[in-house]
């Protein structure tokens, strides 16, 4: 059997040929000319572990789990156990006092700067917006390096924490088009909309960050399934929404708006007993809002709803 080779750069300083190979097996870089062992003493560096199958192979690593920025230490800190030792077995008495107080040292350092302690307080507050908004955890991560950065630049002092992981929060859905609104932001929060509003408008002038336009289309299944329509009406909606995106009918207003009034429509002509009060509460937004997003959607796709006429 072979060992795996490969070509060093270099001459051989017995024969000058630049023909050296590194044997990874044997540890050692040899002249192909004329053999001289030029190094012996090659450090191995593959995984001590053995692998018999790929599963096996890409299951084990030598790195840890990577950096998660929505974790105030990044996940690298060290942790400490008290009670066992790496291969489970309990630990004397004295160790495990020594551990103790090991682990409170290590508590009390983590959170003895101010930066840290107010990203461990920022960190817990994303954690449990997040989990109550049912944000994705790639989102929660944005929020977080948004946090961050402002954090480095100096925006929180003098300014509510919980404001602005909120606000990092919606700018980071917004980002990533997220269907995610600010009244449900600032509703899971603890603080005013005007607060978390400020906040945002922040954010965004700081760093400069562009938002994407909201597309009507993310809303109408999240409202839909609030408000109890079926999906035969949500398909309808979807078609009269790509029409009159089409027709650029939708051009400069609110998406939830847009969204919900081509609910009521697809519902009015499907025959579905659902009411504009329904279809507002389920999206938040005023029977006003609809009745005028619908006046317009009527009178500019007119012609074109008749082909759905029940």
């Amino acid at each position: 059997m072979q060992h795996p080779v490969q070509v060093q750069r270099g001459r051989c300083p017995q024969c000058g040929s630049p023909e050296l190979v590194m044997d990874k097996e044997m540890g050692e870089i040899v002249c192909s000319e004329c053999g001289l062992v030029v190094v012996d003493d090659i450090l191995e560096q593959r995984p001590e572990w053995r692998a018999f199958t790929i599963e096996e192979k890409n299951s084990r690593r030598r790195v840890g789990s990577p950096i998660d920025y929505s974790h105030f230490d990044k996940g690298l800190s060290t942790i400490i156990r008290v009670d066992r030792d790496a291969f489970g077995r309990p630990l004397p008495a004295k160790t495990r006092r020594q551990m103790w107080r090991l682990r409170k040292w290590q508590i009390r350092s983590r959170t003895h700067a101010s930066e840290s302690r107010n990203l461990h307080k920022a960190m817990k507050e994303l954690q449990r917006l997040s989990e109550k908004l049912h944000i994705p955890s790639s989102v929660q991560r944005m929020a977080a390096v948004i946090y961050r950065k402002a954090l480095n630049a100096d925006l929180i002092r003098g300014r509510s924490i919980v404001a602005i992981v909120a606000a990092a929060l919606y700018a980071a859905c917004r980002y990533t088009k997220a269907p995610k609104t600010l009244n449900e932001v600032v509703e899971a929060s603890v603080r005013d909309r005007d607060e978390v509003s400020r906040a945002y408008r922040l954010l965004i002038h700081t760093f400069k960050m562009k938002m994407p336009i909201h597309d009507p289309l993310y809303y109408i299944s999240k409202i839909a399934e609030k408000a109890g329509i079926s999906g035969e009406a949500q398909g309808l909606a979807v078609k009269i929404l790509q029409e009159a995106k089409r027709k650029r009918i939708t051009s400069g207003k609110d998406p939830i708006g847009v969204a919900a009034a081509v609910l009521y429509i697809a519902c009015q002509l499907k025959g579905k007993n659902v009411t504009q009060m329904e279809i507002a509460e389920a999206a938040d937004v005023t029977e006003v809002t609809i009745r005028n997003r619908k006046k317009d959607l009527m009178k500019k796709l007119d012609s074109w709803l008749d082909n759905f006429h029940t």
